[in-house]
């Protein structure tokens, strides 16, 4: 899978939506940076959290975005791998499937 590609696809997606929907996505997209923003927990692990979130929702634009922010915060390809080892504790099998996507993600987003 390119997951550039998958990125690029998803943010030409919401800036459609947003020209349609402006209040909404402001409103969405103002939830998502405070919510994100460091506090009494990091940024990296507030992405590890929403990565692992798209995981078990199975959703590949989630992977794709939260992937390459987690990166962004500083995570390791190790921390990748233990967020996909606990989503597959909890989430069995099709979380193993998602979660191997997100660390094709993290090599792809590496390079």
């Amino acid at each position: 899978m390119d997951w550039k590609a998958v990125l690029e696809t998803g943010q030409a997606h919401m800036e459609d939506f947003s020209g349609m929907q402006p209040a909404a996505s402001q409103g969405f997209f103002g939830l998502h940076h405070a919510t994100l923003a460091d506090g009494a927990l990091s940024t990296k692990q507030k992405e590890l959290m929403a990565l692992a979130i798209g995981i078990s929702k199975q959703c590949l634009d989630c992977i794709a975005f939260h992937t390459k922010a987690a990166i962004e915060a500083g995570a390791t390809r190790a921390e990748i791998a233990e967020t996909v080892s606990v989503c597959v504790m909890m989430g069995g099998g099709p979380a193993l499937m998602y979660g191997t996507k997100a660390l094709e993600a993290f090599d792809q987003f590496k390079t």
